[in-house]
């Protein structure tokens, strides 16, 4: 009976570590998180879907560099890196942690090389595939379409500004794109954070840390 005990005793810990382990940040994770931003991440949360029914509105990708963490990202102004820490606070609400199968994982350092390579490249705020600028899923996209010898990774759907149900634009985008001096770009290729988390080509590790 003791030894049985103290079997299991091991192999739960064995268990604890290696699950721990699993966790811990790795260069080419991701960290999705719903942010609080107001009526736009809402309007962007109302027709998109993200894993286990969350509400995914940003994504950046994790970079190890000189024994400390940053996540890259386009956010704000420009594609930047920023500090974990820094990272984290952008949201009351826990970030999600996302990884790529071991079969896709070799194309990590090409598509950190990609990303690296395009900081300070202005923030994409008309959300138009292909102009010249990036928002935050698209940065991923690009930075995996290159890695994979410019063969699609992650997918581009139609993008839709209406509200769920309705033929009506959401009055927050409405607002928004007004004040840009932009047509809504309805029905564009484009891409977002909770599409990349239902991606069979990665597993979500679950809330970070």
């Amino acid at each position: 009976m003791k030894r049985t005990v103290i079997l299991l005793a091991v192999f739960l810990l064995s268990f604890c570590a290696t699950a721990q382990d699993k966790k811990k940040l790795q260069t080419g994770d991701f960290l999705f998180l719903d942010l609080d931003c107001g009526p736009l991440c809402d309007a962007i949360e109302s027709v998109t879907q993200s894993y286990g029914g969350q509400h995914f509105s940003h994504i950046g990708m994790v970079y190890e560099r000189h024994d400390s963490v940053f996540v890259i990202e386009a956010i704000g102004s420009a594609v930047k890196l920023t500090w974990l820490p820094v990272f984290l606070k952008y949201s009351s609400k826990p970030a999600y942690q996302g990884r790529l199968g071991s079969s896709f994982r070799q194309l990590i350092p090409a598509a950190i090389s990609f990303s690296i390579s395009k900081l300070g490249v202005p923030y994409d705020d008309v959300f138009l595939y292909a102009n010249g600028k990036y928002y935050c899923s698209e940065l991923i996209y690009d930075a995996f379409l290159s890695a994979n010898g410019n063969a699609p990774f992650f997918s581009l759907f139609p993008m839709t500004y209406k509200m769920p149900g309705t033929k009506e634009f959401d009055p927050a985008w409405v607002a928004y794109f007004k004040k840009l001096n932009q047509e809504i770009p309805e029905g564009k290729p484009g891409c977002n954070p909770g599409g990349i988390s239902l991606s069979d080509k990665l597993e979500i590790l679950g809330i970070w840390p």
